[in-house]
């Protein structure tokens, strides 16, 4: 699906450091529809992000984000913030969606922290229209709230928590008590992520039932320099420290596809036919990962001193 020109039709800041923007086709029309969890990439003034949607999905006038300004981040989030206005046009990608609801599953818990409540209010939305067993933990900082009302409204099961050792306890619990069947999805700061996995998995909960929503990486080191054979060629060159494999193809000609540049959207994926990798995305799973013949170019990097690529 070609990418989609919409409009700023509305802003909400009511909450400190996150703006909520109302996105509408230009031309009045219904946007594609989309499963909950479900997350679009918005040209940000030249630099690509994604972010979560948070309607149910079906038939929406309107796509809905929320943006957390991170004023060391790529830019994205400020350019939302700073530069954006009503009536702008931007340009977005199709709604995508790793982090959907398990349609099986006999019952849904939430677990978000901060902004990772976005694609939780998408899971609530749907969950209320389709009659899904769902509960919810949200822990954000005092004042820091996002869609405290939409929850009340939407969801019976909520908990909502400022303090880390109440949060923790009760997650301790809510892990422990659950039905078999039920399925698990967490959103938010990668430590945090990390942290109510291993909690899950210390609880007998096995990675099938467990869904991680992950957007960028944390910061990486700049990795050290490799060498990069280019079978289809025969082109050998050197990627620098602090160079993406990504970026060096591009300086030398080669067109990759790609979009958030943070190992999440598996856009620049490339086949490899030799050398051990560093993997680095937040795309592939560990079975792919393990077959060491493809790996995400905008992060990730070579192990030893060179790759052989299949380009």
């Amino acid at each position: 699906m070609s990418d989609l020109e919409v409009t700023v039709v509305d802003f909400d800041d009511s909450v400190p450091q996150v703006r909520t923007v109302r996105l509408a086709r230009a031309d009045g029309g219904t946007l594609p529809s989309y499963p909950p969890g479900s997350h679009i990439v918005i040209d940000c003034g030249g630099v690509t992000n994604a972010y979560s949607l948070t309607g149910d999905g079906m038939s929406p006038a309107c796509y809905v984000v929320s943006v957390l300004l991170c004023p060391d981040g790529s830019g994205g989030s400020r350019w939302i913030h700073e530069a954006l206005s009503v009536g702008d046009r931007v340009t977005v990608r199709p709604p995508r969606s790793a982090f959907a609801p398990v349609l099986r599953a006999r019952r849904h818990v939430l677990i978000a922290a901060g902004i990772g409540i976005t694609p939780m209010v998408s899971h609530l939305r749907a969950a209320q229209r389709w009659g899904r067993q769902v509960q919810l933990l949200y822990i954000h900082r005092k004042g820091r709230g996002a869609y405290l009302d939409e929850i009340d409204r939407l969801c019976g099961d909520a908990q909502v928590f400022t303090d880390r050792a109440k949060f923790h306890g009760e997650l301790v619990a809510v892990l422990a008590g659950q039905p078999m069947g039920t399925h698990l999805y967490v959103c938010g700061p990668t430590r945090f992520m990390d942290d109510v996995s291993a909690e899950a998995r210390a609880s007998g909960w096995p990675d099938s039932r467990i869904h991680l929503e992950r957007f960028g990486v944390e910061a990486l080191d700049a990795g050290e320099p490799f060498e990069v054979d280019l079978a289809g060629t025969g082109e050998t060159f050197t990627v620098p420290s602090g160079v993406s494999l990504l970026e060096a193809l591009q300086r030398r000609g080669h067109a990759i596809p790609n979009l958030c540049r943070q190992g999440v959207c598996g856009e620049c994926r490339i086949p490899v036919s030799g050398g051990s990798i560093l993997h680095r995305d937040l795309f592939l799973t560990d079975t792919e990962k393990q077959r060491g013949d493809a790996l995400m170019s905008c992060v990730s990097r070579a192990a030893g001193n060179r790759l052989e690529l299949a380009l």
